[in-house]
């Protein structure tokens, strides 16, 4: 996922990736090969931390894999498909606490 953030000097970045987006950038920096285990994914990544939302909460990669419930992935889309729901459960938690409420009603 990616939101546009508010106007901005043109050295800042178009859109903030956060969730799926962020994870498959880093995957693709980092050259992760498939199939692969969580050690090995986890090694190559070492202790990146993904945005999960455009607020710039962060997971870490092996907290991520280790809440998916699997170990191993034939393919980086298994891999992706596999995080996807647990970026989406925390992305919504994250919305839903009384601090982010909050944070929506300020304009700034």
């Amino acid at each position: 996922m990616g939101v546009r953030p508010p106007q901005q000097d043109d050295d800042e970045p178009d859109a903030i990736e956060f969730g799926i987006a962020a994870l498959d950038a880093r995957l693709s920096e980092a050259g992760v090969a498939f199939p692969a285990d969580k050690d090995s994914i986890v090694a190559t990544l070492g202790d990146r931390k993904i945005p999960y939302n455009a607020t710039g909460n962060t997971v870490t990669v092996e907290e991520a894999i280790d809440r998916s419930g699997k170990e191993y992935f034939e393919t980086e889309q298994e891999f992706l498909n596999a995080l996807h729901p647990v970026f989406e459960e925390m992305r919504e938690s994250a919305s839903s606490s009384v601090l982010m409420q909050l944070r929506a009603l300020v304009p700034f």
